[in-house]
């Protein structure tokens, strides 16, 4: 589960003031709201990539409002997939686990496991300048759902995608959360988008997160 209660946060003269939101645990989540609303600012202050000026995040009842971004056990998918140029797909894989001191046994099979699932075991030995953009859309989220994360964060996931990589990776998406049942949160502007994958949904408008229908 995830909950915010009054929490704000602020980027540079930009802020967000006392959001609340809840969103239970193996719940499917969207996001939505206009560009510039603040969607993928609030993101980053659930993960812990911006500072909380007040309020508080919990996940499963326990306060991580201070914890590090390693700590919060968030798998997190950012808008440009946020890959390391260097690292190949399998250590793309394997690093929230080794992160974790997972043995290497079972970053092995985990890695696998997740390859296989995202149909992308062919590229384990590639380096991101060598995938397409769906390619590099479902490493980053092997990535994020790898080390079996409480709650996955996506931030337009699809974004840039063709019609048909876009059906794709709404499919996956749809596989991934029934498999994994991992509790998520995904931003998107699309109300298609949002029909194909979510459960619960949510708008921020004017500084204000509120439930709401499509």
């Amino acid at each position: 589960m995830i909950e915010l209660r009054r929490l704000s946060v602020c980027s540079g003269g930009f802020a967000l003031e006392n959001l609340e939101l809840r969103l239970p645990a193996g719940g499917y989540g969207v996001l939505m709201g206009s560009t510039g609303s603040g969607k993928t600012t609030l993101l980053e202050a659930i993960c812990g990539l911006r500072v909380v000026t007040g309020g508080s995040v919990l996940l499963d009842g326990v306060d991580v409002t201070r914890w590090s971004v390693g700590s919060r056990g968030i798998g997190y998918v950012p808008q440009d997939a946020g890959l390391f140029p260097l690292l190949s797909v399998r250590e793309h894989l394997a690093f929230g686990l080794e992160l974790r001191r997972v043995s290497r046994r079972e970053i092995s099979r985990r890695v696998e496991e997740v390859a296989a699932a995202l149909g992308i075991t062919p590229l384990l030995s590639r380096t991101p300048k060598h995938l397409s953009g769906g390619e590099a859309r479902r490493v980053a989220i092997g990535r994020a759902i790898a080390f079996h994360p409480q709650l996955l964060l996506l931030d337009e996931p699809l974004s840039a995608l063709d019609e048909d990589r876009r059906l794709q990776l709404l499919e996956l998406l749809r596989h991934i959360h029934r498999e994994e049942r991992v509790t998520t949160l995904h931003v998107t502007h699309s109300s298609d988008e949002a029909a194909a994958v979510g459960e619960h949904f949510f708008r921020l408008e004017d500084g204000r997160v509120q439930g709401c229908r499509l």
